[in-house]
């Protein structure tokens, strides 16, 4: 296992223990769930690996396979949002958020390896993310519901690394079960598992790396959020998914915002049946 042998060469001794959160994908979810939508995500046999251990002393170290050469420190003490840029902001934040939450965080030493493509639209970050929560707060002997390290490890993304996504992302990485998919209402954040299991079908699931990068930090995420909230300021609802008349969209004169709210985040799955 790589991030267990990278913790060995940088840190001189056996991590404590070793976690891993996948990746996802998606059956439905794109741009639905900021805007309070369903989604039916399922996670991937590939994700993030995290070897670690306490150490003494109020500081996280880390570094990464797929960052040769980048070790970084931070003072768990001083640590808030801006002090940390990079791939490392997420594990970081995930510390910050949390120490915000209320929940005090060991000392360690972490060691990442991935084997989810950068980039490929398949949550490699929310999966960082996850997988550092689970490692942290195992050291630290806490007693998390996963359904609130949901929101812990959201918010590290959100407010620490400063890219505004929804949650399903970490809902996926920490709620979906093998053999289903996970159907979450991204308002009330009701879910439930749906079974998922093609190749008992006789079917099978491709999915295809385009090779055209994904990056929610290059603002082109963030101002697609902002269209879809702006469409629904525009036509006095909530959100978009509380628009039941897709009529209503001719009143909205910018056609990029009106083309945002004919996107609709409000298609509802039967739970009695699988996919």
């Amino acid at each position: 296992m790589r991030a267990a042998s990278l913790f060995r060469s940088r840190f001189g001794g056996e991590p404590d223990g070793v976690w891993l959160a996948p990746g996802r994908a998606n059956l439905m979810g794109e741009h639905t769930d900021y805007n309070d939508g369903f989604v039916l995500p399922f996670a991937l046999g590939q994700g993030v690996t995290a070897a670690a251990a306490r150490r003494t002393g109020r500081r996280l170290t880390v570094c990464s396979w797929q960052e040769p050469g980048d070790v970084v420190e931070v003072d768990l003490d001083i640590l808030a949002p801006g002090r940390v840029t990079g791939w490392a902001a997420y594990p970081a934040g995930v510390a910050w958020a949390l120490e915000a939450a209320g929940h005090r965080v060991p000392g360690a030493c972490i060691a990442i390896d991935s084997d989810l493509p950068a980039g490929a639209g398949l949550s490699s970050s929310a999966a960082l993310e996850c997988a550092t929560a689970l490692a942290l707060t195992s050291l630290g002997g806490l007693n998390i519901p996963r359904a609130e390290l949901v929101r812990i490890t959201r918010r590290a993304e959100n407010e620490f690394a400063g890219v505004p996504t929804g949650i399903m992302d970490q809902s996926a990485s920490l709620l979906c079960q093998a053999g289903h998919a996970l159907l979450l209402d991204c308002r009330s954040l009701e879910a439930a598992q749906v079974p998922f299991d093609p190749a008992a079908g006789g079917a099978g699931l491709l999915l295809i790396n385009t090779r055209a990068r994904h990056e929610l930090t290059d603002g082109e995420y963030g101002r697609r959020r902002a269209e879809c909230e702006e469409a629904a300021r525009r036509l006095g609802i909530p959100s978009l998914r509380d628009l039941t008349n897709l009529a209503d969209t001719d009143r909205l004169t910018d056609p990029v915002l009106r083309r945002r709210a004919r996107v609709r985040p409000r298609t509802r799955i039967a739970r009695s049946g699988g996919c």
